[in-house]
């Protein structure tokens, strides 16, 4: 039997959890920490202010929130796989964090009130989900109204020449450097499959506003292989 989208997904990460950490910084040349610094920077997120992170994975960006809204904010990431969450809570504990909590759960139906964080953010992971435009809605649903939506995702680079060297990287090299690092060929062809079908910046910007979004930002980074997207919830006041 043919597996859906959702778990595809759910198998991978379930699977490669306890590497996932490791294989991120193999795979962009640790480029991905600057990355999230820079969109860090770009939100400027503020003291006491509460934040949801969207498949938070192994919770690297809900920590760095964390530690920008300080222990008068409040945190939530949310992911559906139990085993990434594990790696996640670790993190957590490790640093005596009070005002964070990790949610099973999932992007697609979020488990939250309606205008509820300042900040909701989703970090390599909306290439991941069955439905896209479902998930920013959602995540426009949660975030109070002049609230910061962040997405920080794999892109499609435009450079002629650069470009077919970076699908060469994702088809080919990505899956070996699995194999080798962790064991999971299968499993990251995988991964190498969801970002080359992802939509490019322009058109994920054009998404944005579709879900409800106004003066949406993009950053591209590294030539464009990963891309910022900020957009913010009409403030009705």
């Amino acid at each position: 039997m043919q597996q859906s989208k959702e778990e595809r997904v759910h198998r991978v990460f379930e699977k490669i959890s306890d590497h996932y950490d490791r294989m991120n910084s193999v795979i962009s040349f640790k480029r991905h920490v600057a990355w999230r610094k820079d969109t860090m920077k770009r939100m400027n997120v503020q003291k006491g202010a509460k934040a949801l992170d969207v498949c938070c994975g192994t919770a690297d960006w809900t920590v760095a929130l964390a530690e920008a809204v300080g222990p008068s904010g409040e945190v939530y990431g949310l992911d559906f796989s139990r085993n990434m969450l594990k790696v996640g809570e670790e993190k957590v504990k490790e640093r005596g964090f009070q005002h964070v909590t990790l949610v099973h759960g999932n992007a697609m139906s979020l488990p939250f009130p309606d205008d509820t964080f300042d900040y909701v953010t989703i970090g390599f992971g909306l290439r991941n989900v069955p439905d896209y435009m479902t998930v920013l809605k959602e995540m426009y649903r949660v975030a109070k109204p002049g609230g910061k939506v962040v997405c920080l995702e794999t892109s499609q680079p435009t450079l002629i020449g650069f470009r077919q060297l970076y699908y060469a990287y994702f088809r080919y090299v990505m899956p070996f450097f699995g194999k080798i690092f962790a064991k999971s060929y299968e499993e990251y062809s995988w991964l190498q499959e969801s970002a080359r079908e992802f939509p490019g910046m322009d058109e994920l910007a054009n998404m944005f506003r579709q879900a409800g979004f106004v003066d949406v930002q993009v950053k591209p980074y590294t030539f464009g292989v990963a891309a910022m997207h900020l957009g913010h919830k009409p403030d009705r006041r």
